[in-house]
């Protein structure tokens, strides 16, 4: 038996965190926990384990066995915290100062995308700086510098792991790509060019039967996918919505991809009457300052001078002026050509407020949750709707994916309303927990713990031991 467990132990090295929620979304972005014992109940008086103070940030948590990872932004500078996973106290943290300052979108921050950690170092993507890691005690292992990039909303695509390299997908107006570096020192292995432009979600692995694991992708109308050791194209891409914050969702060789449109443009008289000092019709940087989308406009649209015109702001939204849609595409390999080729499965279109939340995939049925607490479940199959409703006592904006296990959703919203529903397609809320503070980070699930990051605490929610 000992002997068994040797081996185990050198070819699985890692099989103490495989399944741990060590990057966004947890086990491979699925947002799925195989564990048990996770309450129903919880809030700052029932089924607290611990409550530890953390800095400013919507990065979600990240866990290794012993260790909690966030990220943070505080007092302009961009923090690492390392937390103990059983007691909630502060192990650590690190700064560095940013390289450079970004406007970036009111729900996005220098510290929104999410560490990823290989069990014992963690990795961190600031994008006001670069790539860091950290050993389990703190020290800088290494950095990279990266940037600045020509993202008017910030880039905030997470890193991830795949063996020893760490893979990140930088989408922005101009020169976009994709790459992988050295876990052990930072060094860049790859850096292939893509087609897309404006995106803001964390990729995937897709690993086919009988065929090497690759990078799967989407963002701004294109799935594409990666060699993860050359970074060669797999020649594969679909239509997809024009802009994307949701990351993917994949089940075995189909992947579920949300983003959003616009069927009806918004007019240009409303930035007008809210920034047109001058009257005279259009828009300059002095006139709207930080505001993004004028931004975006002003920087690469038209003729790029920084000022917005009416023909501008309306070329712009002529690119997205497609609904919402929710995709899904079965993932297959040609056997002549050996190439990966996406059919779509089914689309759903529909004008959706609030496209940030990934869709989350459990048990054959697929969940959206969007502003005002409008979840959706859809046969993940068909793409027929189920079932369509407002989550009661929890109606509010949401940026946090849904995560669930043990046949139970937990959705986080904006206001600190963690909401569990019983699983299925005629989902049924069971409770609505008030924490009392904006949420924002996408929460946590690993043996029978609930990890909450909110504005000002991270907490750890568990049926306490006797």
């Amino acid at each position: 038996m000992k002997a068994l467990l040797l081996v185990l132990c050198l070819v699985c090295p890692h099989a103490s965190w495989a399944d741990e929620w060590s990057r966004f979304r947890g086990p491979n972005g699925t947002g799925v926990s195989t564990d048990t014992g996770f309450p129903v109940e919880f809030g700052p008086d029932e089924n607290l384990l611990w409550k530890a103070p953390v800095r400013p940030g919507k990065s979600s948590p990240v866990l290794t066995k012993h260790r909690v990872f966030v990220t943070a932004f505080d007092d302009g500078k961009l923090f690492t915290q390392c937390f103990d996973r059983a007691s909630g106290k502060l192990l650590w943290e690190r700064s560095e100062d940013r390289a450079r300052t970004t406007v970036l979108h009111k729900l996005n921050e220098p510290a929104a995308p999410t560490p990823v950690t290989d069990g014992e170092n963690v990795y961190v993507f600031f994008a006001e700086l670069g790539l860091l890691s950290y050993d389990p005690a703190g020290k800088l292992r290494w950095k990279v510098a990266l940037g600045p990039f020509s993202n008017s909303m910030g880039v905030s695509s997470s890193p991830i792991l795949n063996g020893d390299s760490l893979v990140l997908q930088v989408d922005q107006e101009e020169n976009p790509y994709v790459a992988a570096f050295a876990s052990r020192n930072g060094e860049i292995l790859w850096k292939t060019e893509r087609l897309a432009r404006s995106g803001w979600a964390t990729p995937v692995l897709h690993r086919p039967a009988g065929a090497k694991p690759y990078l799967l992708t989407v963002s701004s109308g294109k799935l594409a996918g990666y060699d993860l050791q050359n970074g060669a194209r797999v020649p594969h891409s679909e239509e997809l919505s024009p802009a994307i914050v949701a990351s993917p969702a994949l089940a075995g060789d189909t992947i579920y991809a949300f983003g959003y449109g616009f069927e009806t443009p918004s007019p240009f008289a409303g930035p007008l009457k809210r920034f047109d000092k001058d009257g005279d019709g259009k828009l300059t940087p002095e006139e709207y300052g930080v505001e993004p989308l004028l931004i975006h406009i002003g920087k690469y649209e038209g003729d790029r001078d920084g000022t917005v015109t009416s023909e501008e702001w309306e070329a712009a939204f002529r690119k997205i002026s497609t609904p919402s849609r929710l995709q899904a595409f079965r993932l297959e390999p040609d056997a002549k050509s050996k190439a990966v080729r996406a059919r779509e499965l089914w689309r759903y279109e529909k004008n959706f407020v609030g496209v940030i939340p990934s869709p989350l995939l459990y048990d054959g049925t697929l969940y959206v949750i969007r502003n005002g607490g409008i979840l959706t479940s859809f046969d993940a199959e068909s793409g027929e709707v189920a079932k369509m409703g407002r989550v009661d006592g929890a109606v509010d904006p949401y940026s946090s994916s849904p995560v669930a296990a043990e046949g139970r959703l937990y959705v986080a919203s904006e206001e600190g309303k963690v909401a569990v529903l019983k699983a299925g397609r005629e989902w049924e809320v069971l409770k609505v927990n008030d924490l009392g503070e904006p949420v924002f980070a996408t929460p946590a699930l690993s043996q029978g713990v609930i990890y909450v990051r909110t504005a000002a605490a991270l907490y750890a929610f568990g049926k306490p031991t006797r």
